[in-house]
């Protein structure tokens, strides 16, 4: 058995949402933050549109693709999107993991869709690319959060392709390279690799979805928080800082925040390299220790940030389902307990096992420091179940 180690990481937040703040972070970060100001005075919507500029700047968003801030976090602009832009054409759902499946009940039972084609795969695989018609829109997770499955590219996406590509990129962006030209509908949230605060969505429309918003027209209606169109025209205001409705400032400030810490490390360059450098090291740890595997079958399309683990050894196999998670949440609660690991239980609707965040705000010496620490609690556990 595993001795306990005696080192503990720095800082044992490795929750896979909210995420670990930046290195270094303070609550004086937050210390300009324009609170009490009405959110469309002039400082305010500066600040805001601020968020705007930096983002486009630190991903290399280019200049033909338009940004906003929208309500409801990555789900909020997901949805929004879905409800305002599917039924033009047919659609293909990619789902491997929890959240492509919310997503395919809202095309399937609340939209009610009739032409959406459903492309489906386990926990661990990657749905077949390769049977998207593009032709139809697309629906997909770049990063599978609760799966830990990413697409390892875009090849699968022609250039000249009659649908639009919507894209889930919530725990992918500012850790992997977003192909641009190859996305139409683009989502994400502070609260992942940047370490920011919840509650409100990032949106990236090329052309293409700003062509079908205006020439499109739901049969649905839509709620006001869902509009970003008016009179058939993209409401242009809400892609220069002024938002559907009221934002936190002090969450537009720690944005900022985290957007400069972001330049400072690199940019982009930087913050993927961090990001897989978390994901070198689990995976020397996984090619060495016998007792468990990553959840995703293939090296080629394992996360980065959302790093996904299951016990392979043959008395937690013989467990039924119940004492799987059982024995793999003992397994946290003590890393829990020793102020070592914080959250990092696998997603309720994976398989019993364990989630690590390497996003780029985690720092890969404390992913180091860690694993000794996941032996030593695996090794208390097995004692429980093989005495």
């Amino acid at each position: 058995m595993t001795a306990k180690p005696t080192v503990r990481p720095a800082r044992p937040n490795f929750a896979s949402g909210p995420c670990a703040k930046h290195p270094g972070w303070s609550i004086e970060a937050l210390s300009k933050a324009l609170v009490g100001r009405f959110h469309r005075s002039k400082p305010a919507h500066a600040r805001i549109k601020a968020v705007i500029d930096n983002t486009r700047k630190v991903l290399n968003v280019p200049s033909t693709h338009r940004i906003a801030i929208v309500p409801a976090s990555d789900t909020g602009a997901v949805e929004m999107m879905l409800w305002q832009c599917l039924g033009a054409r047919p659609v293909d759902m990619l789902t491997w993991e929890s959240f492509g499946e919310t997503w395919v009940n809202d095309v399937i039972k609340q939209l009610k869709l009739k032409d959406a084609r459903i492309i489906r795969a386990d926990y661990g695989k990657l749905a077949d690319l390769a049977q998207v018609n593009p032709d139809h829109d697309v629906v997909f997770t770049w990063n599978g959060t609760t799966s830990g499955v990413r697409v390892p590219n875009a090849d699968w996406i022609p250039a000249h392709r009659k649908g639009l590509t919507i894209c889930d990129a919530t725990s992918a962006a500012f850790a992997m390279d977003l192909p641009w030209d190859k996305l139409d509908i683009t989502t994400y949230s502070w609260q992942k690799v940047l370490g920011g605060e919840a509650q409100h969505g990032m949106l990236i429309l090329s052309q293409r979805a700003v062509d079908r918003l205006e020439s499109y027209t739901p049969p649905w209606p839509l709620p006001k928080i869902f509009r970003l169109t008016k009179g058939g025209k993209l409401q242009e205001p809400i892609f220069d800082g002024d938002t559907i409705n009221t934002v936190s400032m002090l969450c537009v400030e720690d944005a900022l925040d985290g957007l400069a810490w972001a330049e400072s490390v690199g940019g982009l360059k930087g913050l993927i390299a961090r990001s897989e450098a978390n994901l070198k090291v689990v995976s020397d740890w996984v090619a060495r220790t016998p007792w468990i595997e990553f959840l995703a079958s293939s090296p080629d399309i394992r996360s980065c940030t959302s790093i996904c683990l299951y016990v392979t050894a043959d008395w937690f196999k013989a467990l039924p389902k119940e004492k799987q998670i059982e024995a793999a949440k003992k397994i946290t609660a003590l890393l829990d307990a020793e102020n070592v690991a914080y959250d990092i239980n696998s997603h309720r609707d994976a398989p019993a096992g364990i989630r690590i965040w390497g996003g780029a705000t985690v720092e890969a010496a404390d992913t180091e420091k860690l694993l000794p620490w996941l032996e030593w609690a695996y090794g208390e556990v097995l004692k429980t179940y093989t005495a």
